[in-house]
């Protein structure tokens, strides 16, 4: 078979014109040294400003072994050689356009030039089979004297056990966790299930340019992570273009196609000028489409051939625009119910559901609560320039309601934000006091009220009388039982009267019926007198 070697420029290690450069060890020509390592061709990938030194070190190969094929390739990695994503990212598309021949050329990896971050590069597409064959380290000779100088060293075949190379996957693992920090806006989440899938988002963020779909209920953080997205594909993936973000609910009627496609003056009466449209605002950039459930069809069918063609028809136009867009959409809808009912085109949603991420409810991630609500704060203090904190009675209250499990949160984070607000921008001197706490759990459940769903408003109802602070010391069980009697008591003209609604289903069956003073003594036991539950 024949042998192929692929390897980077050591822009360092590989540097020298003048005749004393064969008195020292470079990497790249010492591969071509060895009697024992025959190489018929070889890739040299290098950036542009290195053009160079990458011909006098393809001249040096040629000396030393010209039986060997040299070709030089030009790899932009980006403004920082050292982001993980621009450098994996150019040779990953180097990579995809090379032609392998497997079966009839045996492939080296050299992964001793370049820096580390280039090296974890090569490693990693090796591992995922996109450049194919063994990887091959050179080291110079061990205890080097005068009289080895410009020897050809030492090469290694390595085996692929990521274990093996501690150095190679702590920088990778480093790499991970910063990413996924970022999309987390900093936030040390403690939910396994939100952290696994932020992971996956990172890893799709960066390697793909595919349309993703975030799905979750109202207030889940879509827009917050669809911008987050967006900032790391700025900063590493490449986008050069805006952010732009929309919620398609506020699109309705004609206006709809104009405000996404854009209009030509004179389109439609009031088209008094050229309208571009967010597609073509969003070139080169990231459109975020929420509630994408509430489009038309008609623009539906705009959208997808946007997305497939790369161009689309403004309104009123003879001829058709490009922009070349990344999409993220959200809804909080299930599409597919939308398919069924004819109201969401099923070839749309097959193009948006390649990466489909959902983002779980509050409730749902009750463990992190306190990260967020330590993350609710300090987004105040920079706004509102004034340092709040709680005082450790105030927030160990706050977050045993907070993280109680019959605590609804209807609506997510928006309402966790909204708390916060309420409680910093009331708090005297800075400080979050058990009393503010106390008032804000009131207010809370008073809007998680729903006229539809009773033991809500018994619950809020309890809330008033007996204190919110005392409130959270009832076990769940009891509470639901104690909200349905104060209910009855506000409705009901005489202790009496309550009694009997009460207990209608015993009192039969004994021969002393004293509803009111069983009725008195249970109310007793929570503190609450009958005539102070009169309305």
């Amino acid at each position: 078979m024949k042998r192929t070697a692929i390897g980077l420029l050591g822009t360092t290690l590989d540097r020298g014109s003048s005749a004393e450069r064969w008195d020292k060890w470079r990497p790249s020509v010492s591969l071509f040294q060895h009697e024992d390592l025959l190489i018929d061709r070889f890739e040299l990938l290098h950036d542009p400003s290195s053009h160079a030194l990458a011909q006098k070190v393809v001249e040096d190969i040629r000396l030393v072994s010209p039986e060997t094929e040299v070709h030089t390739h030009e790899v932009r990695f980006g403004r920082d050689p050292w982001d993980l994503a621009d450098v994996y990212g150019a040779l990953h598309d180097w990579a995809r356009g090379y032609e392998f021949d497997r079966e009839k050329v045996d492939y080296l990896i050299h992964i001793t030039t370049g820096t580390h971050i280039a090296q974890i590069s090569l490693f990693l597409l090796n591992e995922a089979g996109f450049l194919p064959g063994r990887l091959i380290q050179t080291a110079p000779p061990r205890g080097q004297r005068r009289k080895d100088l410009g020897a050809p060293g030492r090469y290694s075949l390595i085996d692929l056990d990521l274990s093996k190379y501690d150095d190679l996957s702590t920088r990778f693992a480093r790499d991970l966790e910063e990413t996924t920090d970022f999309l987390k806006s900093g936030i040390a989440t403690r939910s396994a299930n939100f952290n696994r899938l932020i992971e996956r988002i990172e890893q799709v963020a960066l390697r793909s340019k595919a349309p993703m779909l975030l799905t979750g209920p109202t207030g889940a953080g879509k827009s917050h992570l669809a911008r987050r997205i967006y900032q790391l594909r700025h900063q590493r993936g490449g986008l050069d273009g805006e952010f732009v973000e929309v919620n398609c609910a506020t699109l309705t009627g004609d206006t709809a196609a104009s405000a996404l496609f854009g209009h030509r003056r004179g389109a439609f009466t009031g088209a008094q000028s050229d309208r571009p449209g967010l597609l073509r605002q969003a070139h080169k950039g990231l459109l975020f489409l929420d509630e994408i459930g509430e489009l038309g069809l008609d623009e539906q069918a705009k959208l997808l051939h946007a997305l497939e063609e790369k161009t689309f028809l403004p309104v009123g136009a003879d001829a058709p625009v490009k922009s070349n867009f990344q999409l993220i959409a959200g809804t909080n809808r299930d599409l597919r119910d939308e398919v069924a009912e004819g109201r969401f085109r099923e070839d749309l949603l097959a193009r948006i559901h390649l990466w489909t991420f959902s983002l779980p409810a509050l409730k749902e991630r009750r463990e992190d609560i306190a990260p967020n609500l330590d993350y609710e704060l300090r987004r105040f203090t920079e706004s509102d320039n004034r340092a709040i904190s709680f005082n450790k009675e105030a927030r160990e209250h706050f977050l045993k309601f907070a993280e109680a499990p019959d605590t609804p949160w209807l609506g997510n984070f928006r309402d966790l934000n909204a708390a916060v607000t309420r409680m910093a921008t009331l708090a005297p001197r800075g400080r979050i006091r058990r009393e503010d706490v106390d008032e804000e759990v009131i207010r809370l459940r008073e809007s998680w009220y729903r006229p539809s769903t009773p033991q809500h408003s018994e619950q809020a109802d309890l809330a008033r009388f007996i204190g919110a602070a005392q409130l959270e010391e009832i076990d769940p069980f009891d509470r639901v039982q104690l909200a349905h009697v104060v209910a009855v008591c506000q409705r009901s003209k005489s202790l009496s009267e309550a009694g009997r609604e009460l207990f209608a289903a015993t009192r039969k069956k004994r021969k002393v019926t004293n509803d009111a003073d069983r009725l008195k003594k249970y109310l007793a036991k929570w503190d609450l007198d009958f005539t102070a539950l009169q309305p």
